[in-house]
């Protein structure tokens, strides 16, 4: 018997990639992808790419009382309210791809959602917020060395992202003509997903105070991120790739290079590629991944695989592209 998925806020790019993961996952069928402003058109109408894959129907009505599992896509702060407006059974297990709950408290059920730092909570979890796509790149350069305590000195991070990080809804700086040919920084210091990093960093090494110094770059590609990080760090090279070999061991998607990466690595995939490098006492972290996927879609079909107790690969077995 499948399980049987409802999306909340359907048009978006990251859902649009979900739906394309979920028609092709072998344990699921979808019920209903709601959204307001397209009820009763196509699925196909606004995700394109999914002409001949799918004759699913927008819907404005969410009945996610015959659902196994709500994946909510809607805009950061609706997830919350919609939460707040809804009486969502218990048993119905919950991801949010928004930032609403990412922030872990006691006021709410969810589980920070990134799989390599919190695998076995999110196994018996009901309710996951999924992690950020530039928090998954960053985090996933820097966590090891967070659980060996050799953060000591503030991190560096340079971090480029294509527009697909930006949604589907225009802004001046999204626009072909604008964004193309072009490159500009935005948020620096003060980036929304540097909550998130310090907490999970905070939970890996007690009492971290030192800054992240993130950067956040918009790129003129559709998708990727490609983050670079450094800190001050004592050991040979060779002890911190044993140590970040050790760490991701037994991580499903995070995998480590011995050659410079490039980002169409792992564009159309769920991977995460990290490369170390040494340059006197600063250790220098390449992370790449794509923001659609492992930074969004494909890590919330990762977490509802490991919620529902299935192998995490299922359905994200994505061929990157040769050129």
């Amino acid at each position: 018997m499948k399980i049987k998925t409802g999306i909340i806020g359907g048009a978006g790019y990251t859902a649009g990639e979900l739906i394309r993961l979920l028609i092709n996952h072998p344990n699921v069928e979808i019920s209903f992808v709601h959204s307001t402003s397209n009820a009763g058109n196509k699925i196909t109408d606004v995700h394109e790419g999914l002409t001949g894959e799918t004759n699913l129907v927008f819907s404005d009505k969410h009945p996610f009382r015959k659902v196994d599992a709500l994946f909510l896509c809607s805009a950061h702060g609706d997830s919350r309210a919609f939460m707040e407006e809804n009486n969502v059974p218990k048993k119905t297990k919950i991801i949010d791809l928004s930032t609403d709950y990412r922030k872990e408290s006691p006021e709410h059920a969810f589980v920070y959602g990134l799989p390599e730092l919190n695998k076995d909570r999110i196994i018996n979890a009901t309710r996951v917020a999924n992690p950020g796509c530039f928090a998954t790149a960053i985090q996933l350069a820097i966590l090891p060395l967070a659980a060996n305590n050799l953060l000591k000195n503030e991190i560096h991070v340079n971090a480029i992202t294509g527009s697909t990080g930006a949604g589907v809804k225009l802004s001046s700086t999204t626009h072909f003509s604008w964004r193309d040919n072009n490159i500009s920084i935005y948020k620096p210091f003060e980036h929304q997903h540097l909550e998130e990093i310090n907490q999970s960093l905070n939970q890996l090494q007690k009492g971290f105070n030192q800054p992240v110094n993130f950067i956040p770059v918009r790129g003129n590609f559709s998708r990727g991120i490609y983050a670079t990080a450094y800190t001050d760090c004592d050991l040979s090279l060779e002890k911190v790739k044993a140590l970040y070999a050790d760490f991701y061991k037994d991580a499903a998607f995070t995998f480590i290079t011995g050659k410079n990466p490039d980002l169409k690595q792992v564009v159309n995939t769920n991977k995460c590629i990290l490369y170390l490098e040494k340059y006197k006492n600063k250790l220098l972290i390449v992370s790449i991944i794509d923001n659609l996927l492992k930074g969004a879609s494909g890590q919330a079909v990762h977490n509802f695989n490991l919620m529902f107790g299935l192998d995490e690969k299922t359905g994200l077995q994505l061929k990157s592209s040769a050129f």
